[in-house]
């Protein structure tokens, strides 16, 4: 059962059209942004995958997609063996039962008209769920972000809670459908670095009881190490990187994974650093370079890189890196 493909991503791109300026009105052209291009990954049930990166790298848009927000134009995902593309009305209200997303902002992502209650048992009512389950079903997801014991609070408006707590609320919403896959987008980056803790130990535990499969999207590595089991790196658009996270964060072997591991803050008296490996400026996604996309800043580039653009390899067992320069390991 955990070694059971749930979800099946092939080839996913995604182009978003931009406001023509007056020269690409005179000239007929239609500027357009490639926000994902061509990737390529399983989920596995009970699995839990960090996706990281940069703003602007195309994370948000990438789950998004996962969780059928906004379609593709390209590419196909599979989910339980059904394309998300030929869904029936009947069949993508199922999907919504069983596939959820816990939003990066809580205090956006609750209806400040709304009670706590209300907010709760809204996913109940949309998704047809039998009302004689509605109120076990929110009393066990308010078990398992352990607020269980503030039953009080379900009276009260968004406004009146902690970060902290809409937080545990966005994420009992998401988990009250007892859904088997979560897209979680940037969870913590919104509270303080004294709550985040609580929640991250709450996202480790639902998974390990619920058995999740989850695509959690960050920039926090240190989120990410401690959340998931594989991670996925990506660069404007693409992926760059994918492996088991312990050995992405210990031993990255793209030069972009490389950068982030480097810039991740470590407390000490000395707050020097070293230069990051990285060379000229952020990249304009409506054009990227030619060949690598990562070229015109990697320190490993040559003119190899910026002619060619390198598919993603397997490099040892579970590792897959998109790079010229990194050699077979196996």
């Amino acid at each position: 059962m955990r070694d059971e493909i749930l979800l099946d991503v092939d080839n996913l791109s995604k182009s978003f059209t931009l406001t023509r300026s007056l020269g690409d009105v005179l000239r007929s052209r239609t500027p357009k942004v490639d926000a994902v291009s061509d990737i390529s990954f399983t989920l596995k049930r009970g699995e839990t995958i960090g996706i990281v990166g940069e703003s602007g790298c195309g994370k948000t848009t990438l789950g998004r997609m996962l969780l059928k927000l906004i379609e593709p134009t390209g590419g196909k995902i599979t989910f339980a063996g059904q394309d998300l593309s030929a869904l029936s009305h009947e069949e993508e209200l199922a999907f919504r039962r069983r596939a959820q997303l816990v939003f990066q902002n809580p205090f956006d992502a609750l209806n400040p008209h709304f009670t706590i209650r209300r907010s709760l048992y809204e996913p109940l009512f949309n998704t047809r769920v039998p009302e004689d389950k509605h109120d076990r079903m929110v009393a066990e997801a308010l078990v398992r972000v352990q607020l269980d014991g503030m039953m009080h609070l379900l009276d009260s408006y968004p406004h009146q809670l902690s970060g902290g707590q809409l937080q545990r609320v966005v994420l009992a919403r998401a988990l009250v459908l007892q859904p088997d896959f979560i897209v979680a987008d940037e969870p913590v980056s919104m509270l303080d670095v004294s709550v985040r803790a609580g929640i991250l130990n709450v996202l480790r535990e639902v998974r390990d009881t619920m058995g999740l499969a989850a695509v959690f999207i960050s920039h926090d590595l240190a989120l990410v190490r401690y959340v998931c089991e594989r991670t996925i790196t990506m660069y404007l658009g693409s992926v760059v990187e994918d492996g088991p996270t312990k050995d992405v964060v210990t031993n990255p072997l793209h030069p972009y994974t490389r950068a982030l591991v480097q810039a991740v803050p470590v407390p000490s008296v000395d707050q020097s650093h070293e230069p990051l490996p990285l060379t000229g400026g952020l990249p304009d996604a409506r054009n990227p370079p030619p060949g690598c996309r990562f070229s015109d800043r990697c320190p490993l580039a040559d003119d190899g890189c910026r002619l060619g653009r390198p598919a993603l390899r397997e490099v040892a067992p579970g590792r897959r890196v998109a790079c010229f320069k990194v050699p077979s390991l196996a």
